[in-house]
């Protein structure tokens, strides 16, 4: 969902740096996978192609964190939704 992100801190040296990927469209996500040594994050369209790829050694990560975009929280059955009013 847009607004997703995907933050990874690798280590540099004696530093460390910060990535970010970002889905940056309506209907895009961002993916997150590891194996063999190497963790990748991809943001993907609706139909599974990938727009960019980060890919990272996974002994150099040190931290990977998910940021959700806000999601819409659904009214419950028993509160009445606010009318629109238009003022004249």
């Amino acid at each position: 969902m847009k607004g997703d992100r995907v933050e990874v801190v690798v280590e540099a040296g004696d530093d460390t740096r910060t990535y970010e990927v970002q889905a940056t469209r309506a209907g895009r996500r961002v993916e997150v996978a590891h194996g063999r040594g190497v963790v990748e994050v991809t943001e993907v369209t609706r139909g599974g192609t990938a727009v960019r790829t980060a890919r990272f050694m996974a002994a150099r990560v040190v931290a990977l964190v998910e940021h959700p975009a806000p999601r819409a929280v659904p009214l419950d059955d028993d509160e009445p939704a606010t009318p629109l009013v238009r003022s004249a």
